[in-house]
């Protein structure tokens, strides 16, 4: 290597050394801000956990007695069941409307949108009150024939709409509209490009829908409608003002007659942490299996992240092993 001198005379000057990489020290950055807000937070948690857990007026025995109760068993059996129904019902009209959205006719298009307009636009809670109380607007359920006198189906309005049944399609016309729009994203996520190809290929409609578009809008669907299948089975706890008989209906009955207030929705709370986990397992496995071939975080399960984490977390504050000098 050369340089040149002030007199204008070029003169040699050795080149800089690179060390070996053998010989270099790697010091992992440390963030201490992080440590000391992971341990404030966990201080303040296990602080929180404790003075639940000796508080006296909480009276962990009654929680103990209740939370295996029968009366609370039937409560759960009826709060599954309703949100199960519900879901069914929700996502078999929410494809319905979502096609009806999509349509070119007019007509259609015109009805779906108010479907949607109308229970989207109305609180659940009224929803459910009003199918509750169904029977003061009309006393009679009468379907028949237009035009004529000829009745196929006759019945009195509050036997027919029992407080399970009216609780079941308050909830399934109302999460309807929300899936109806879930599906319509999903559907319209995926380049119509390919549906084009499809058709060109002599796929027909049906089949294209089938092995192109769905497989596809899956990735977008999946994950809105498992926060709704989750959020559906807490709003259960709504129909509860029409005395439904499900969980939060049966436990406000037990605290109507011993005043045990805290406990019994402490009992509540349990079974839906419960249940709400158990529909997480199913959720994140059809999250990865329709995530497949998309970015590498979202065919990751949540704990295999954490455990992830965890491993370079230690790598972090591990030093690097050096080797011998030379």
């Amino acid at each position: 290597m050369t340089a040149m001198t002030p007199a204008g005379t070029m003169k040699s000057v050795p080149a800089p050394t690179t060390p070996a990489p053998d010989t270099l020290t790697a010091v992992p950055v440390r963030h201490w801000g992080r440590w000391l807000a992971a341990a404030a937070a966990v201080t303040a948690l296990i602080g929180l956990i404790g003075s639940l857990a000796g508080n006296k007026n909480l009276h962990w025995d009654i929680v103990g007695r209740y939370v295996f109760a029968d009366l609370v068993f039937s409560g759960l059996v009826t709060t599954l069941w309703l949100t199960a129904a519900a879901m069914a019902i929700g996502l078999g009209l929410g494809v319905l409307v979502a096609v009806m959205r999509l349509s070119s006719n007019p007509v259609l298009r015109a009805l779906g949108t108010t479907f949607v307009w109308v229970f989207r636009s109305t609180p659940l809670l009224v929803q459910i009150i009003f199918w509750g109380y169904a029977g003061a607007l009309y006393q009679q359920v009468l379907i028949g024939i237009p035009f004529t006198h000829i009745t196929l189906l006759q019945a009195d309005t509050n036997a027919l709409l029992t407080p399970t049944v009216a609780a079941l399609l308050a909830l399934g016309l109302n999460e309807a509209a929300y899936a109806s729009e879930i599906v319509r994203a999903g559907i319209q996520s995926v380049d119509p490009g390919q549906t084009e190809a499809a058709h060109s290929l002599g796929m027909s409609p049906s089949l294209t829908t089938r092995r192109i578009v769905l497989p596809q809008a899956m990735q977008v669907i999946i994950p809105p409608l498992g926060n709704e299948t989750i959020n559906m089975l807490k709003m259960t706890a709504l129909v509860s003002v029409i005395s439904a008989h499900d969980l939060m209906s049966n436990i406000q009955d037990v605290y109507a007659q011993n005043y045990q207030v805290i406990p019994m929705l402490v009992v509540a709370s349990i079974w839906y942490l419960i249940l709400v986990t158990a529909l997480s397992l199913p959720q994140s496995w059809l999250e990865r299996r329709y995530g497949r071939g998309m970015a590498p975080a979202a065919a990751v399960g949540p704990l295999q992240r954490l455990v992830a984490g965890a491993r370079l977390s230690l790598s972090r504050t591990t030093p690097a092993p050096t080797g011998p000098k030379g």
